[in-house]
């Protein structure tokens, strides 16, 4: 599910403000520029998940015996093939 626009903006402001108030970051002087890039990065790693989500789907749709959506399998499942794929992919060790 991606973000809005409005939604992301309000994620990158709070994200700034709270690196600069717990005094993890010094205040730049060009906030636009690392706006512009923590944005791309919320949205790149919203894409990513979302390709990950539908290899997973796909993948326990392919199972010859049919696995119900939310059910205890199914979830165990989703997660254990999500991790992987993250793993493939070099978001997780």
């Amino acid at each position: 599910m991606m973000l809005s626009d409005n939604k992301i903006n309000v994620l990158t402001n709070r994200l700034i403000s709270e690196l600069i108030n717990g005094r993890m970051m010094v205040p730049v002087q060009n906030e636009t520029v690392l706006r512009k890039e923590i944005k791309r990065t919320i949205v790149n790693e919203m894409k990513i998940g979302e390709e990950i989500d539908s290899v997973v789907k796909k993948k326990l749709q392919s199972f010859s015996r049919k696995l119900v959506e939310g059910s205890v399998e199914w979830d165990v499942l989703y997660k254990k093939f999500y991790e992987e794929e993250e793993v493939r992919r070099g978001r997780r060790p």
